[in-house]
């Protein structure tokens, strides 16, 4: 486990991680486990179900399947230790 692994939350990562690599213009994560409880994917203590919202230029030229993957690719490790799901919203400025 690395060492900002060990000192943020699953929230604190996703962000940091997506900032670092998108420069989004508009970031907001909003965690839903709680409504998720008793699903699939659903733990104790949550951070298991996200709504994601992303406006950055990062997306221009991209489609929304390669937009989404390119979010994917980036959480990797997440969704290997425990991340479940994530609802994406993913835009370039001058898409909102």
């Amino acid at each position: 486990m690395t060492e900002a692994k060990t000192h943020l939350s699953r929230s604190g990562r996703i962000e940091k991680l997506l900032k670092q690599q998108l420069s989004p213009h508009e970031f907001v994560l909003e965690d839903e486990s709680a409504r998720h409880a008793g699903h699939a994917g659903a733990r104790p203590g949550g951070e298991t179900h996200y709504r994601l919202r992303i406006i950055s230029d990062a997306f221009a030229g991209l489609s929304r399947v390669a937009r989404q993957r390119l979010v994917y690719d980036a959480l990797r490790e997440e969704f290997d230790t425990g991340l479940h799901a994530l609802s994406l919203d993913l835009k370039t400025i001058a898409e909102v």
